[in-house]
């Protein structure tokens, strides 16, 4: 652990250096950091594929959902591309935002960046440039950790394209770092250094996730997690069979993800046509029902339960409100969604579910930063407190200061007052 956490300092403090200038850099200076960074990833995708063909080539355990995720090809990459120019367009949040005048006061809040900003998460490149865009775009830098079966492919995106982008721009390249070790007791430094690293973004399993907070509670780190997931679906007796196949489809596009479906809830009374519409779709995308009586929680995440991540949980209620309130008791709240052509369903659903994201004839995979606010993410936050909660993005990533001056009114009065005083 002893040279695992001095890697860890090592990159902490070359991010720690670079504050000062990401803090006052422009927004046209940030932008253009961001295209460069996108032109690099378009330079060097021959270079970036190697390096996941090798990934890819070691990772040898790996189930067929998590080598999916792990797996670039040109398409993807060039989707990745696609995104991180996207978010070179998007307006910067201005740095002031209510402001409020009394007792000759002038009373606004700021946002100012939050500093060195840590990440840890699965092993997804493309999570490597979605959050590292989002922390040059909110003017932070970060030291960034990814699972080990990612490290050749993130490593490559870093050096080859997100650090020469900032260096393209004028900014310094050693604001976005990457722990060069498999090893996963860097995760735990990481969250272990609250003088370097303010704040961590946790991504990955229940479990995982879990047992790294608790850590960086022990040291003072503080932590904004993404654990567990699970996309739920409730087919109203209202919802036409090529709505609820083609939703039920659309949402299996990808197993490994956290907003897949995972639960699929049909109203008793529709229950048995539905469901023999639906099966067919399931055998097709390669996707095997659970059906009642289950031997497992209703709501268990399948993307989490490696080997097993092709399974979908089927089950009848009695209605929307009965719907509603499976998903707020057994699942994590990520995302859930009705279908079907009654609004008074839909709308005693939507009303009741307590959820992070809530959706009316629309998939749970739309619960993404880029598909939901134009925007890559570091993560989707379902904490039931105030706060970022859904998709976090660099909308998100900033402290609250309260600036308070004189108020204009009273400005002049102050200027007459030290010109008289001899104060200059």
């Amino acid at each position: 652990m002893g040279q695992v956490l001095e890697e860890v300092r090592q990159a902490a403090e070359a991010a720690r250096s670079a504050v000062d200038a990401m803090a006052a850099a422009s927004d046209e200076a940030v932008d253009a950091a961001l295209v460069a960074i996108a032109d690099a990833l378009r330079a060097e995708s021959e270079r970036i594929l190697e390096a996941n063909a090798a990934d890819l080539e070691a990772a040898t355990d790996l189930t067929g959902a998590l080598r999916d995720r792990l797996r670039l090809d040109a398409e993807r990459l060039a989707a990745i591309e696609a995104q991180v120019r996207a978010l070179a367009g998007l307006p910067q949040l201005p740095d002031e935002g209510e402001v409020r005048e009394h007792s000759g006061l002038r009373v606004a809040e700021r946002r100012i960046p939050i500093g060195v900003v840590g990440a840890n998460y699965e092993a997804r490149p493309n999570v490597t440039v979605d959050v590292a865009s989002q922390l040059i775009k909110s003017r932070n830098t970060g030291v960034l950790r990814t699972g080990g079966a990612a490290i050749r492919t993130s490593i490559a995106c870093v050096d080859l394209a997100i650090a020469p982008g900032l260096a393209a721009a004028g900014l310094p390249r050693e604001a976005v770092q990457i722990v060069r070790t498999p090893d996963r007791a860097a995760a735990e430094a990481l969250v272990s250094i609250p003088d370097l690293i303010r704040l961590v973004i946790l991504r990955g399993s229940g479990p995982t996730t879990a047992h790294l907070a608790d850590i960086g509670a022990r040291h003072g780190t503080r932590i904004l997690a993404h654990a567990e997931g699970g996309g739920v679906l409730y087919l109203d007796r209202s919802c036409e069979e090529s709505r609820a196949t083609g939703l039920v489809r659309e949402s299996l596009d990808r197993l490994g993800v956290c907003n897949r479906l995972n639960l699929l809830l049909i109203q008793n009374d529709v229950y048995e046509p539905l469901l023999e519409a639906i099966l067919p779709v399931l055998d097709d995308v390669g996707v095997a029902p659970s059906l009642p009586p289950h031997d497992h929680p209703l709501g268990k995440e399948w993307a989490t339960d490696e080997g097993n991540e092709a399974h979908v949980t089927i089950a009848p209620v009695g209605g929307p409100e009965e719907a509603a309130d499976v998903a707020n008791e057994v699942t994590s709240g990520l995302a859930a969604a009705v279908a079907g052509d009654d609004p008074a369903a839909a709308e005693a659903f939507l009303g009741r579910y307590r959820g992070t994201g809530a959706f009316w004839n629309a998939s749970t995979r739309w619960l993404d930063g880029f598909k939901l606010l134009q925007a890559p993410e570091t993560g989707i936050n379902v904490d039931r407190v105030p706060g970022p909660r859904g998709p976090v993005t660099y909308r998100d990533l900033y402290l609250r200061q309260w600036r308070v001056v004189p108020a204009a009114s009273a400005q002049p009065e102050r200027a007459a007052a030290a010109a008289g005083s001899g104060h200059q």
